[in-house]
């Protein structure tokens, strides 16, 4: 019995040793490069002043067969001097337009009537009269085109258009070169 009791113990012991076996060894470690640290940030470049932006067209409208200023067109107007003071070197072009109604040398003459009244407005206002140069387009160039009250209300106009350069003054009605 003693042999058997023996037996079994070294039995067991093989057993237990047999299943204790190590680890294995893990596979070698890949090497991972870290990403490399961000550059460092370009030093930031001194903001220069940024120049005040262009002057913007602008329309002003009038009441029918009328040249007279609205409080909304002086509005426009001392908005558009205020831009063109920021802007020494450029001029405006003021081109006055009428409806479809009338004759041909009628509206001419409203229309450099409307032109003339807008150039007067912004002189009076300080901007030098060589900046400035008004013209009549009559009823030639209509911006809308119908004969509905919407149209002709569109089409009785001043376009204020910037331009480079002293312009000078308009005095008499001349068609617009284009």
């Amino acid at each position: 019995m003693r042999s058997l009791r023996s037996l079994s113990a070294l039995l067991l012991a093989l057993v237990a040793c047999s299943h204790a076996q190590p680890p294995p060894t893990p596979p070698p470690a890949q090497a991972i490069a870290a990403p490399p640290p961000p550059a460092p940030a370009p030093a930031p470049e001194p903001v220069a002043a940024q120049p005040p932006p262009e002057v913007a067209p602008a329309s002003i409208y009038f009441d029918y067969d009328a040249s007279e200023l609205s409080p909304a067109s002086r509005a426009v107007l001392q908005d558009f001097l205020d831009q063109a003071r920021a802007h020494p070197d450029q001029s405006v072009r003021i081109e006055g337009n009428c409806d479809e109604r009338g004759s041909r040398e009628y509206n001419l003459a409203l229309g450099q009537r409307r032109a003339e009244a807008a150039r007067k407005y912004l002189e009076n206002l300080g901007m030098d009269t060589s900046r400035i140069t008004a013209v009549s387009n009559g009823k030639e160039r209509p911006r809308t085109s119908g004969s509905d009250e919407a149209a002709l209300k569109e089409n009785r106009r001043d376009d204020l258009i910037p331009t480079s350069g002293n312009v000078g003054v308009s005095s008499a009605a001349e068609p617009a070169s284009r």
